[in-house]
């Protein structure tokens, strides 16, 4: 019997509409909802345990995957089961939780899983932008603490009209892609790239997806009702002591404070605050911090945070000394490593990232294989963030999630700048050396400035800035800061990271920690964000002005030429053996695409030394040679045959053609020998096909002027019968019967 299912509807407005189900599957889970729009759909399940986790943090873990079944088709690779996410689910699920994460109670230590599944498909859906509506539906149904309802939109731009979750489709002539996470009163993130836009047209489309977020958030009220709305489980609070509270405040508050506004280094700075904290523990015995220490470190913190941000609000000051809208020094170097192919280093205070780039062939380009989504990227970012960048000493176990999403953050910075008909597969790796203050934004002016030394020409350099807010609910203060520092993103109520060029926006990265950001607010900070970002990208134009005009000497040139699809196999010769041996001789690298609309050749030629592409160009030019008739040809000539000799055209090496016997010379010509020799160079005149043979012919005579006396011989049928050779009007040889009776000797 099929269970009872509850189910409501949003419509999108435009005769779309995605549904949230329950009741019929994963029942166990502490909620379960089905997502579904079009035929996509997502099964998401959470489950939080009833004991809290010995850590003084909420471990929440958000796993989204995309079941390659839900598209009809095979995982990848020897074993045929998912394994690791890739980097797009990886990216999902940092969407997802970043929403999340703030509203379930500080107190609140249990272990709680998120996992999202796309079980079904739809070309024309992208379920990405449904992940956040289906983990905050199966929250609302379940019995775990959770502040509100929330949920995601995707935002497109097509021919200027604001689009809710747009197609594959529309999002490829769209100029803005941005996925905004809300409650129904506040917008708590924003990720996303847009072609060049302003900062009123960004606010218009945060505007537009929070309207379509609220009626998102009242389904899902609507749906927990229908369902019966589960009491929220109870749990064990934190221990408090308000008087060790205030004790601790009294202690610290003042001398955090004078440390903070004494505008020290980050290490410096550490120190004297630990100071501080060692000096509070000595107060109190071995035995009383055993029974307390937890909470001493953690009135301490709180006492930090409120002295910092005090300093902020009151003075006007931040931690290393800088007013609100400074940034902090800057220095740049392009160039700096002998055998890359472009590199720079970028360094603002104590944040530095080193940026190279390597070129490549289409070969190279990085392959997408998911699901939902099918191709390569020609231009792709790495980041890296070692552990020494911060001081620290820690294990390294692979990419970490954080590493996936501060690369796509600037590679979507970046890409919208590479031209479309830049020839190479582009490869830029960000080693962030130091780190205090987003260091992505670093990358991203590292990365512009090594593009242009590499020689890509990019439309216009693009910079970042990372901007912060400190805020105060009760008296309405509030301080927008450029250019955050690792304490100030940890301790304030924003990070907020926008890169572009002088003439728009490119991206942004948002995670706001409080409720109720006014757009008033949201405004100010990106129109302070455009004056620091103009600040710094005057600070990389200083350093490089714009691309170098061409590659570095010891970098690969590509050069890409198209050939008729005939002419492939040609030049890719039987088991690859013409293409392997030119690439041998030429020490190029060689690689031939098929164009799957016109069907023709695209070859890329990479290489070093110039006179190795020119013999590539110059053996496709020979493939491709074809001669005009009434034209005259220097020809070689290459093999003497009994009856006429091959000559190979200088212009086109490899294009061969026979002239025969009769057009040497007016004479009559008994011996080929008698007028060319092998390696004889010669003029020829073109005829085109003869339509008597159905081959190519060339005469050597039509370009030598006729004997004196000269008289043409009479066509062959008016010859009384007789053919040369001997044979009759049949054709029949009347030789061949004697020669056929006669013993043949060698």
């Amino acid at each position: 019997m099929i269970p009872k299912t509850f189910k409501e509807v949003i419509d999108l407005g435009d005769g779309r509409e995605i549904s949230i189900e329950t009741g019929k599957l994963a029942k166990q889970a502490h909620g379960s909802v089905v997502v579904q729009s079009g035929k996509c759909m997502l099964l998401c399940t959470v489950v939080s345990n009833y004991q809290a986790s010995d850590v003084d943090f909420l471990p929440l873990t958000v796993d989204y995957r995309e079941k390659f079944a839900a598209a009809g088709r095979y995982p990848g690779g020897f074993f045929k089961r998912e394994a690791r996410p890739s980097d797009g689910e990886v990216l999902t699920m940092r969407l997802v939780d970043r929403v999340l994460r703030p509203l379930f109670p500080k107190d609140y230590h249990a272990e709680t899983q998120v996992m999202i599944q796309l079980m079904s498909h739809d070309e024309n859906v992208m379920p990405d932008a449904m992940a956040g509506l289906a983990a905050s539906a199966a929250i609302q149904l379940s019995d775990i603490p959770f502040e509100c309802p929330i949920s995601e939109v995707r935002v497109g731009r097509v021919n200027g009209e604001l689009i809710i979750n747009p197609t594959m489709a529309q999002l490829k002539e769209s100029d803005i892609d941005m996925v905004i996470g809300a409650s129904e009163d506040s917008v708590m993130m924003v990720e996303g790239e847009m072609g060049e836009i302003s900062e009123e047209e960004m606010v218009e489309a945060i505007k537009f997806a929070h309207d379509a977020i609220k009626v998102q958030c009242a389904a899902q009220v609507k749906l927990a009702e229908a369902f019966g709305k589960k009491e929220t489980r109870e749990y064990e609070d934190e221990a408090e002591d308000e008087d060790l509270k205030k004790k601790i405040h009294e202690m610290a508050y003042d001398k955090v404070y004078a440390v903070a506004k004494a505008g020290s280094s980050k290490h410096e700075r550490g120190e004297a605050f630990a100071a501080i904290k060692e000096e509070i523990k000595a107060t109190f015995t071995e035995e009383e911090l055993a029974e307390i220490g937890g909470l001493v470190s953690k009135y301490y913190h709180k006492a930090e945070k409120e002295a910092v941000r005090n300093l902020t609000l009151e003075e006007g000051l931040r931690l290393d000394g800088r007013k609100t809208t400074d940034i902090r020094p800057i220095w740049c170097e392009i160039d700096y490593l002998p055998s890359v192919h472009g590199s720079s280093i970028f360094t603002r205070g104590e944040t530095q990232a080193l940026a190279t780039v390597t070129l490549g062939t289409s070969r190279e380009a990085n392959q997408i294989d998911m699901p939902s989504y099918e191709g390569e990227e020609t231009f792709y970012l790495h980041y890296n963030f070692p552990p020494f960048s911060t001081g620290e000493a820690r294990p390294i176990r692979g990419t970490s999630r954080r590493e996936v999403g501060h690369g796509n953050l600037a590679q979507r910075a970046l890409k919208g700048m590479i031209p479309a008909d830049c020839p190479y597969t582009v490869r830029v790796v960000s080693e962030v050396l130091e780190s205090n203050g987003s260091s992505s934004m670093a990358t991203v002016c590292a990365g512009t400035m090594a593009l242009m030394d590499a020689g890509v020409q990019l439309k216009k350099p693009v910079s970042g800035i990372a901007m912060g807010l400190i805020t105060d609910t009760e008296t309405g203060k509030y301080a927008v800061l450029s250019d955050i520092l690792g304490d100030e993103d940890h301790l304030g109520d924003m990070d907020f990271k926008v890169t572009g060029t002088a003439d728009g926006i490119t991206a942004c990265q948002m995670d706001i920690k409080v409720k109720g950001l006014s757009y008033e607010i949201l405004v100010k900070a990106l129109m302070q964000a455009r004056d620091g970002r103009l600040h710094i990208l005057g600070k990389l134009v200083e350093t490089i002005a714009e691309p170098r005009p061409e590659v570095k000497s010891y970098a690969p040139k590509i050069i890409t030429r198209v050939i008729p699809g005939e002419f492939i196999g040609a030049l890719i010769g039987k088991g690859g053996e013409v293409i392997q041996d030119l690439q041998k001789k030429s020490k190029t690298t060689i690689v031939i695409n098929e164009d799957p609309d016109t069907e023709e050749g695209i070859v890329e030629i990479l290489g070093t030394d110039q006179e190795g592409i020119d013999m590539v160009l110059k053996k496709i030019d020979s493939l491709l040679f074809k001669p005009e008739v009434g034209s005259a040809y220097e020809v070689k000539v290459i093999k003497i045959l009994e009856f006429g000799a091959v000559v190979e055209y200088i212009d086109a090496p490899g294009n061969e053609v026979l002239l025969h016997v009769s057009e040497l010379a007016w004479e009559r010509t008994e011996n080929v020998t008698d007028v060319v020799n092998l390696g004889d160079v010669i003029d020829v005149k073109y005829f085109g096909i003869d339509p008597k043979t159905k081959k190519e012919k060339v005469s050597r005579k039509a370009l030598l002027p006729k004997p004196e006396g000269y008289k043409e011989r009479p066509p062959r049928e008016d010859r009384g019968g007789e053919r040369r050779g001997g044979g009759d009007r049949r054709g029949n040889d009347r030789r061949g019967g004697d020669r056929d009776r006669k013993p043949r000797r060698d």
